[in-house]
């Protein structure tokens, strides 16, 4: 195993991407409703969007391509998202949430396939990350459908559940110095 000059970022990034999940997904899921969408947003800039994107940046030092491209794109991604709903450029038009979240749907499909070299964890996270955009792309296309974007909730719940499993298991392992909470090494 390389020896790393800096401590590993992608517990942080896998936390941050975690929690901001569960809050959207939450509203998605109509759980809280209103309450989750503004706690999403609120850590959408930063613990979600600058926190995964300093993880990125950290992945990259430690020469993770796969890493740094994840932590930066989806640190990207929830910016992008706050940016979208908060009205960047132009006004929201009928499909531009749906747009916006069929270029992450295309994008996560391809990272799924290079997580098949990972860890069982992380490989899980992005797969159930798919499943969620395809149902959230779907629900919110055409004026949306709210029996997709509620799937598409739960199943961001799921995703945001593995996320935090995958980051407690790198903080905790590597604190603990063995493993604790296996993640099913891949690759």
């Amino acid at each position: 195993m390389p020896e790393h000059s800096i401590a590993d970022p992608g517990p942080l990034g896998l936390a941050a991407f975690a929690m901001t999940t569960f809050c959207l997904s939450s509203a998605n899921a109509n759980l809280w409703s209103g309450s989750g969408v503004a706690a999403a947003l609120a850590l959408a800039l930063i613990y979600g969007g600058t926190a995964q994107l300093l993880a990125g940046m950290w992945e990259f030092v430690r020469k993770n391509t796969f890493g740094a491209l994840a932590f930066t794109s989806y640190g990207a991604f929830w910016i992008g998202l706050w940016l979208l709903i908060h009205g960047g450029p132009a006004p929201l038009g009928t499909d531009s949430v749906a747009i916006y979240l069929l270029g992450w749907t295309i994008f996560t499909a391809y990272m799924t396939v290079a997580a098949l070299r990972t860890s069982s964890a992380v490989l899980s996270v992005f797969v159930a990350l798919t499943l969620t955009f395809i149902f959230l792309t779907i629900g919110r296309w055409g004026g949306g459908n709210a029996d997709m974007v509620k799937i598409g909730g739960w199943l961001g719940l799921v995703t945001a559940a593995l996320a935090w499993y995958a980051s407690a298991a790198g903080v905790i392992n590597d604190t603990h110095k063995r493993v604790v909470l296996p993640v099913g090494p891949r690759g």
